[in-house]
């Protein structure tokens, strides 16, 4: 049982190495961040329970069973929200439990995976699971961040074989200032929200994961964020490593299986310049099949040599073979497998207006990736409904990503959308959001999808330029086009010794150190995503990648207005249209009424949808202008607000000794004195007007309470002009 213990740290403060400005600028300089371990889930291999607040997290690692024969490194990194952390109870009225995970947990599950998952020794085959679960969140201390700082302490504690620790610190940027750890007000409020988590190697700070949301930001303000963030992960690294120091078990010996150096030799020799000449196929398919011919003919041209006991490692020494001849042949010669400059991009198009009924449709090519993206514009009833653990309220912009197996030549079961398709489609509605104009402007749900009809290389980035394209052809006024870019890298023996690439595809992600995306306008960065293989990157490497990617990005920006150069002026035909007026709040209930009875016999009356805030604003949307106004007529009479001096053709409802009760709307009646009912006296009511009339009326009084006196005579009214409409429904 391991000895209870707890840790404190202030983050911020000056004495722990940030500079006393920094510690002010902090907006987390007031919250300790507290670790405690032992008593916990004790069969766990690493648990720690991290507080920062009033936000808790429970994080756990567990070293599983060894599976040498899968090809790949089981990690499984899982983030899980628990309602009871906030306090809420949510579901349907039969289901009370959490279910699939939100879209918030799985972009926070796959935060996590992407800073621990380049940290493990390759040679790891042993399952591995991370938990972080959220217990309690307070609103103002986000729960992603504090789960990654707890899983790096997890896993640091174990006995899983890690080279950890990592650090993680979230950075927004308002008022000119740059602010740690902001809270949620701070991060709407601001230009920039960044979260960069980075290692300590030979006495230099390398970052391997960055995420980032902006308001079209400047190269110079992400590389001051990164600045600004340097001395607070190097923080946030020592005060890991001294409690690891204290609670850290031994880890577990890796079993490094090598073949044997004459084995080694004899395929190096049988591959000689089949390898090169296999790799360097352009063509992606031939390219793939080359290379699975080759390891094939390889292992049988070679069973003697080999053996059947180690066609495993045969295996796996040839995919370094493919790795290091791309490696040398890039650092060496710089000569890609499709033979372009490292800064080329690859032959781009662009289409619009590819599909006849969708209110939006485009196409982006780039190489042999290519975005089929399709948009659809709807009501404002049409907005998603969020109510998470963190997130509630309504949205209007989404953007999903699909990413079908033929796109890359496979065939898979059809599922619903995995972690992946999320990701993607989330970091392309990051991109696209800034641009994205408000509902005053243009009053509409817009949703985006983005087919990868074909790939061969970022299609997240292909994605972003495809819906500007789609966006604009269907006349959504976005401020500017958003395109985006993926910049690779590939490293020699130190960090000094690096090539960038622009534009990376298929082999150069699957063998190079690097996915570096960058998303942004003419005017700066809208989002960026990066993720690595190897232990992270330098300052100096993070400059070039910024700078390469504005290059590639303001070159697609070009080929973009070349096809369409401002969104187009009008709609679809077959795109809803909306209309919006304001009411008075206080009248929401009459355009309801009772049970709904008002309301719906609007929308079936004039064939239209009708969807109504709190605060008064109506939103009508129908397929004709005729139909739209109809309803804005009906609606605007229920809810008119009545003045001295206005007049009517209003409708007998009732009389009395006194005078007659007319309706000049289907809520409002008025009341006409028998003394301003003719221009003359009048002995009885009834000589006048009777029930069922229509006779003209003035408002020459309204009390207090709302009541509304009428005259008739005041309008012009004479016995001899009035109408009866018994048998006829006005509206």
């Amino acid at each position: 049982m391991q000895e209870k213990k707890m840790f404190e740290f202030q983050l911020g403060d000056p004495s722990a190495g940030a500079s006393t400005e920094l510690g002010r600028m902090s907006s987390g300089q007031d919250r300790k961040l507290t670790v405690k371990v032992g008593g916990l889930a004790e069969q766990a291999s690493g648990c720690c329970l991290i507080r920062y607040g009033d936000t808790s997290i429970l994080c756990t690692s567990q070293l599983g069973k060894s599976n040498p024969g899968m090809g790949f490194f089981p990690l499984t990194c899982d983030y899980e929200e628990r309602f009871y952390a906030a306090g809420k109870i949510l579901g349907s009225r039969f289901i009370r439990r959490e279910g699939r995970p939100s879209t918030e947990a799985v972009l926070t599950s796959r935060l996590i995976d992407r800073a621990v998952r380049p940290l493990f020794p390759k040679e790891l085959t042993s399952e591995v699971q991370v938990i972080a679960t959220c217990l309690s969140w307070d609103a103002e201390n986000d729960p992603s961040t504090l789960g990654l700082l707890g899983a790096s302490l997890a896993l640091g504690m174990s006995e899983i074989p890690w080279n950890g620790p990592v650090a993680v610190v979230r950075i927004g940027y308002v008022e000119n200032k740059f602010i740690l750890n902001p809270t949620y007000e701070q991060r709407a409020n601001g230009n920039l929200d960044l979260v960069l988590a980075g290692i300590e190697k030979e006495g230099e700070l390398l970052i391997n994961m960055i995420e980032s949301g902006a308001q079209e930001v400047l190269e110079e303000e992400m590389l001051g964020a990164y600045d600004f963030a340097k001395p607070f992960l190097q923080e946030i690294l020592k005060f890991q490593n001294n409690v690891l120091k204290e609670i850290a078990k031994p880890k577990a010996v890796v079993a490094q299986n090598e073949l044997d150096h004459l084995i080694v030799e004899k395929i190096k020799n049988y591959l000689n310049d089949k390898l090169e000449n296999a790799l360097y196929e352009t063509d992606k398919q031939k390219r793939s099949m080359a290379l699975e011919a080759l390891q094939e003919q390889m292992l049988l041209d070679l069973a003697g040599e080999i053996g059947e006991s180690n066609q495993e490692l045969a295996k796996i020494f040839f995919e370094e073979q493919i790795e290091k001849a791309f490696k040398e042949n890039i650092l060496q010669k710089d000569k890609r497998p499709d033979g372009r400059k490292l800064d080329e991009i690859r032959p781009l198009s662009c289409e619009i207006d590819i599909l006849p009924r969708t209110h939006g449709s485009s196409i982006f090519t780039r190489g042999e990736t290519k975005i089929l993206s399709i948009l659809t514009l709807g009501s404002h009833g049409d907005e998603l409904m969020m109510d998470n653990m963190e997130v509630s309220g309504k949205k209007r912009f989404l953007h999903h990503y699909n990413f079908p197996p033929y796109s890359v030549g496979e065939v898979k079961r059809m599922g619903s959308p995995g972690r992946r398709e999320i990701g993607h489609g989330m970091l392309a509605e990051k991109a696209l959001l800034p641009l994205i104009p408000s509902s005053e402007d243009f009053p509409y749900t817009i949703r985006l999808v983005s087919e990868a009809i074909s790939s061969n290389g970022s299609t997240s980035m292909a994605s972003v330029c495809a819906s500007t394209l789609s966006l604009m052809q269907a006349g959504v006024p976005i401020k500017r086009p958003v395109a985006g870019i993926s910049v690779g890298l590939v490293m020699g023996k130190n960090l000094k010794e690096y090539k960038l690439l622009t534009d990376i595809q298929g082999p150069e992600d699957h063998y190079g150190e690097m996915d570096f995306k960058v998303a942004g306008t003419s005017n700066g960065i809208t989002a960026i995503q990066m993720d690595v293989k190897t232990d992270g990157i330098t300052r100096e490497i993070f400059t070039e990648a910024l700078n390469r990617a504005k290059t590639a990005r303001e070159y697609i920006l070009s080929k973009i207005k070349e096809t369409i150069a401002e969104p187009n002026k009008s709609l679809s035909p077959y795109a809803p249209k909306v209309k919006i007026i304001q009411i008075n709040p206080d009248k929401i209930g009459m355009v309801i009424g009772t049970g709904g009875k008002v309301i719906n016999e609007i929308i079936d009356t004039c064939e239209v949808a009708i969807d109504i805030d709190d605060d008064g604003k109506v939103f009508i949307t129908g397929q004709t202008e005729e139909a739209m106004e109809k309803a804005i007529a009906w609606i605007k009479e229920i809810t008119h607000e009545f003045e001295i001096g206005e007049t009517f053709t209003g409708k007998v409802k009732r009389i009395f000794n006194f005078g007659a009760m007319v309706e000049i709307s289907p809520k409002q009646d008025g009341l006409v004195h028998i003394s301003e009912l003719a221009p003359f006296r009048v002995n009885s009511v009834e000589d006048v007007v009777k029930i069922g009339d229509v006779i003209p009326v003035k408002i020459i009084k309204i009390d207090e309470q709302g009541r509304v006196d009428l005259s008739a005579k005041q309008a012009g009214f004479s016995p001899e002009n009035k109408s009866s409409t018994k048998d006829t429904k006005r509206r």
